[in-house]
């Protein structure tokens, strides 16, 4: 069947299921429900059985319209067509399996404060949802990606005797980069109050740790650079260009430029599936690396085509007397 059909049956039924399930029980449900929980499992928020009914088909429903939206591209790929699979089936196990642990902790509770949430409920969907999740795309993760057709293989670069070339190619994601400018300003006023003697508030205290994360993961995932050469290939990531990867040429058949996007990947950052891994720092063009091996690395910078060429080059260069 197409996956677009079987996208439409599964989002219509899902979507029948958030709705169908509270409605069918009205008159055992107080008016608002407790919909939020503190420790322990006892109830801290509420929210009105129209909008809880409202807000239960909505969460389905953007995800799944997003998703099928999605253009063929996004399948084009392995690493999408695990996504795409696995995002679907495992978000339409796990909210259906929140709906319906919240409307049992309500069941007739006489008002929404004396419901009761039990943890291992809550814990039993997440990891079922995960575990759909990583079936749905295993299952619908199609044969291996097909080889770089000839309008992607790189020019054919030949190297004089004795000649030592190196190509750098640098790749640098603005919007990570300015997140982490700010959480570094920010950090630095912290810290400065700090000393000055002024104690920063609770609520500004509170954001440390997760501007310390956000400058961590941009340090890490802000910009990257590629060097060939010397017999390796060299990742660096990050302004100061830690930690790197080096890959001898020995373990690399051949190398070419491919057009990709995160959708086709799965999302920004560092993407690895059986077989591949991706670098995806801005969509575009990336260079994929192919190793003896079978497996494959792919990362976006720019000139790719170049440093492509160059790796075949190399390559040949050893093998050839």
């Amino acid at each position: 069947m197409n996956p677009r059909a079987i996208s439409v049956i599964w989002g219509l039924a899902v979507t029948a299921v958030q709705i169908a399930l509270p409605l069918s029980l009205r008159d055992r449900l107080p008016d608002p429900l407790a919909t939020h929980w503190g420790t322990g499992g006892t109830a801290n928020g509420s929210m009105s059985f129209t909008a809880y009914v409202a807000v239960q088909a909505l969460v389905w429903a953007v995800p799944w319209l997003v998703a099928l939206a999605m253009n063929e591209r996004v399948r084009a790929r392995r690493h999408g067509r695990m996504t795409w699979w696995g995002a679907q089936f495992g978000l339409g196990l796990f909210l259906p399996g929140l709906n319906v642990t919240t409307l049992l902790a309500n069941l007739d509770a006489p008002d929404w404060t004396a419901a009761r949430l039990p943890g291992w409920q809550v814990v039993a969907v997440v990891v079922a949802g995960f575990g759909v999740a990583a079936l749905a795309g295993y299952l619908g993760r199609g044969g291996h990606d097909d080889p770089a057709p000839p309008g992607r293989v790189p020019p054919r670069l030949r190297l004089r005797a004795g000649q030592r070339t190196v190509w750098i190619g640098h790749v640098t994601n603005r919007t990570v980069s300015l997140l982490t400018a700010v959480a570094v300003a920010a950090l630095a006023v912290l810290g400065l109050l700090g000393l000055a003697g002024l104690a920063p508030g609770e609520q500004a205290a509170a954001l440390v740790p997760g501007l310390a994360i956000v400058l961590v993961v941009g340090l890490l995932t802000s910009s990257l650079s590629v060097q060939v050469g010397d017999g390796h290939v060299v990742v660096r990531l990050g302004p100061l260009g830690l930690p790197a990867r080096r890959i001898s040429l020995s373990r690399i058949e051949s190398a070419w430029s491919e057009t990709r996007y995160p959708s086709q990947v799965g999302g920004w950052g560092f993407r690895g599936l059986p077989g591949g891994t991706t670098i995806m720092l801005r969509g575009g063009e990336c260079l994929v690396i192919g190793y003896r091996s079978g497996g494959r690395l792919a990362i976006s910078v720019d000139d790719a085509t170049r440093g492509a060429s160059l790796i075949n080059a190399l390559i040949t260069e050893r093998v050839e007397p």
